[in-house]
């Protein structure tokens, strides 16, 4: 089920939309953003829970969501990119995936 919920998302996403995507993967620990040219292949700018900076945080896991929304549209920004698809691939809207949406979107990213 979950594998033909993210193959309408991106479909759709792509059918309707010619931005870069903003690709969002939860895994039971971590939780990961990457800004994804379709066109030429290649990762624009990325944040996740993993780097350096996030291991030794005491933060909860909605505080780390957060912070890597505001981190990824931050990167992006920098990098020119202001205008994004949202793809929340096999994941609902809701909880952290819509945290770190927020997030990014009050940090300046449209989408």
């Amino acid at each position: 089920m979950t594998e033909k919920r993210t193959a309408r998302v991106r479909y759709k996403l792509k059918k309707v939309s010619s931005r870069n995507r903003l690709s969002v993967f939860r895994s039971n620990n971590h939780i990961y953003a990457q800004i994804i040219d379709d066109k030429k292949g290649i990762t624009i700018a990325s944040a996740s829970t993993i780097e350096k900076e996030f291991t030794k945080s005491e933060n909860d896991r909605k505080e780390l969501a957060k912070i890597v929304g505001k981190k990824i549209a931050e990167r992006s920004i920098e990098k020119g990119v202001k205008e994004v698809a949202f793809d929340k691939g096999k994941y609902k809207y809701h909880g952290l995936i819509k945290i770190l949406a927020d997030a990014a979107r009050t940090e300046g990213l449209n989408f």
